[in-house]
C-alpha cells in the first residue's frame, strides 16, 4: 500500500495511528515533531503525511507550509484539536493548513472511520470496509 509519516507530539496519537493503518497494510514511520518530520521527508519516500498542528520544535503549519512548496504533490492530512485557542481555534488551525496545501484536515477528536476515510481520500484509494471494533472501538483521538 502506502509509505505514510504521522507527526504527532502526542505518543500515545501517533501509536493509535499506527496500529490502524498498519493493520490496513500502510508501512508507517513517525516523528514527533516538525523539524524530525521535515528531515525524514527531505530523505524521501513518502505518500502521505498526517500532522497534528500543534507540536513543538515546527508546528504543524509551518511544516505544511515547507513541504507544499517543496513537494507541491505530496498529500498532507491535517489534524488539530485546536490546542490553545480550544475547539474553536481547530477551525482556524485548519482552515490556515488548507489554504496552505494540505488536502484534508480532521478535528479531534475523530473516528477510526473518519480518519480512515480521509487517509485514503489523500490517497485516492478505494475505502476499505472496517470490521465492527476495527481495530479497536472507539473515537482514534481526543
Amino acid at each position: 500500500m502506502a509509505r505514510i509519516l504521522i507527526v504527532d507530539d502526542e505518543p500515545s496519537m501517533r501509536l493509535v495511528s499506527n496500529r490502524i493503518l498498519t493493520r490496513l497494510g500502510h508501512e508507517i514511520v513517525e516523528a514527533g515533531d516538525g523539524m524530525i518530520a521535515l528531515k525524514a521527508v527531505l530523505a524521501g519516500g513518502f505518500d502521505l503525511v498526517v500532522t497534528d498542528i500543534i507540536m513543538p520544535e515546527m508546528e504543524g503549519l509551518d511544516l505544511i507550509f515547507q513541504l507544499h512548496r517543496k513537494f507541491p504533490e505530496l498529500p498532507i492530512l491535517a489534524i488539530s484539536g485546536g490546542g490553545r485557542g480550544g475547539a474553536g481555534g481547530a477551525d482556524t488551525y485548519l482552515r490556515t493548513a488548507s489554504l496552505g496545501g494540505a488536502k484534508r484536515t480532521l478535528t479531534k477528536p475523530f473516528s477510526i472511520a473518519e480518519f480512515v476515510t480521509a487517509v485514503h481520500e489523500c490517497l485516492d484509494l478505494p475505502l476499505p470496509s472496517l470490521p465492527a471494533g476495527f481495530p479497536e472501538s472507539g473515537a482514534a483521538a481526543g
